[in-house]
């Protein structure tokens, strides 16, 4: 950790408690700054607020009193204050300096930083990137909108290592010097725009992320989105990706994916199914290679890589078959999404929670299905629509007996899919539940040696 002192004696408001809010304070504290914390919430029975307490904070809940601007204070906001409530409002006016606490983990790391935004895929980039780390000899870790608070983890690292933040639009709206050493922008829609107010607002705060690099970083981003970064601002070294077409950076020629005229992998052999995902797999190959990760390193993770939990998750091989728990998918859309991901013959466990709705919006998702195992209150919709669309269904007691059923009637290179497209209070308690059933059936079948 650096020895920053630019927040020694210096007033700081910490706005929002959370798990930032909390080990923001944490670190304020340990730079020696005057540390106030303020939430909308009544903290008097609140842990985190006692133990910050103990360490000699102050610490103000229940109201967001003005009066604790009249300092000029630096304040640390939790991202997903809107800029509009009063304190905040109040603040901005005052011209007063408003970070979030990605901030500080810039201010306090000694590694490198690699940052990863995007409207999608930025959660699987982080993870696909830390787990080509834990298979280096390079070291890193993962931080940031994932769920581990990059200020705390940015205390861990050394000058030897990396440090990978998942960052939202939120957060980096938030930065003053932040800069990432290795900046990416996975794409951008439009999303949030309820608290952005504007597309051309959350575009220029996902846009934040590469605007204080220099000629000694590198910033990746989608070749087919290239018309939305700047020039006239972009100081960094830029690659590309692509799935289409080759560019300048990291591409797929011939099924290959390609750096430089150098074939790394066949598309075939990755786990992370669908062309979204793929896209992911590009952009996190080309920002492992530039860390330093060994290509034999991205290959062991690009076949083995599981991917998030329960979200398209890749659970293992037996024979030629891959299963895929996307217990997750409690709607239609995920489903489709899921559909949608495979070339390969599908076994598509699914049923569920009946809410009354139909499945109609799946058929234009079904070709590649060639059979169903359906269960839960939602199993004769399952039946009707599979038999309507000429596909062998097999009826099943719950998401067990679904795998033990599909042992009799499945083919080499059939992809077994959970993705239910139905909410799991009906015979499990949560999701989770429901894939962890999932996963210990698959891997009740696997052959003992």
């Amino acid at each position: 950790m650096l020895n920053y002192t630019g927040l020694e004696n210096r007033d700081v408001l910490v706005v929002g408690l959370a798990k930032s809010g909390y080990e923001a304070a944490k670190l304020l504290n340990k730079l020696g700054a005057n540390v106030i914390v303020n939430d909308g919430k009544d903290l008097s029975n609140d842990s985190h607020a006692k133990d910050l307490e103990n360490m000699g904070i102050t610490v103000i809940g229940g109201e967001h009193p003005l009066s604790l601007l009249d300092n000029n204070p630096v304040v640390i906001k939790n991202p997903g204050i809107p800029y509009h409530v009063p304190l905040i409002d109040a603040a901005v006016k005052k011209g007063l300096k408003i970070l979030t606490e990605v901030e500080l983990s810039y201010l306090i790391s000694e590694a490198p930083i690699i940052g990863v935004t995007g409207t999608n895929g930025k959660t699987t980039v982080t993870s696909l990137i830390g787990d080509m780390f834990q298979k280096s000899r390079v070291t890193g870790k993962i931080s940031g909108n994932i769920g581990f608070v990059a200020s705390k983890v940015a205390q861990e690292v050394t000058s030897t290592d990396y440090l990978v933040t998942e960052l939202s639009s939120f957060q980096l709206l938030g930065i003053d010097q932040y800069k990432p050493h290795i900046a990416i922008i996975t794409n951008i829609y439009s999303a949030h725009i309820d608290y952005h107010e504007t597309l051309e607002n959350y575009q220029n705060a996902k846009k934040k992320i590469y605007e204080n690099q220099t000629a000694d970083d590198y910033l990746i981003c989608n070749y087919h989105q290239r018309h939305l970064i700047e020039s006239e601002t972009l100081k960094a070294k830029t690659y590309y990706f692509s799935t289409q077409q080759e560019v300048d950076g990291i591409y797929v020629k011939d099924g290959y994916i390609v750096f430089k005229g150098f074939r790394i992998i066949h598309k075939d052999d990755l786990v992370l199914p669908g062309e979204h995902n793929l896209e992911n797999i590009l952009a996190a190959v080309l920002a492992a290679l530039l860390a330093g990760i060994s290509v034999r390193a991205i290959i062991e993770s690009l076949t083995t890589f599981s991917g998030i939990e329960h979200r398209l998750q890749y659970i293992g091989t037996n024979k030629t078959n891959k299963y895929y728990n996307d217990s997750k998918a409690t709607n239609t859309l995920a489903t489709q999404f899921a559909l949608n991901s495979f070339e390969q013959p599908i076994i598509w466990l699914c049923g569920g929670l009946n809410r009354g709705n139909d499945f109609d919006e799946l058929i234009p998702y079904m070709k590649n299905v060639r059979v169903m195992v359906t269960f839960g209150e939602t199993q004769s919709k399952f039946v009707n629509l599979g038999e309507s669309q000429g596909k062998y269904v097999i009826k099943a007691v719950d998401v067990e007996d679904a795998v033990d059923k599909i042992q009799e009637i499945i083919e080499p290179n059939d992809v077994v899919l959970l993705s239910p497209a139905c909410a799991s209070w009906d015979q499990y308690n949560t999701f989770e539940e429901r894939g962890e059933k999932f996963i210990n059936r698959f891997k009740a079948h696997l052959p003992s040696f």
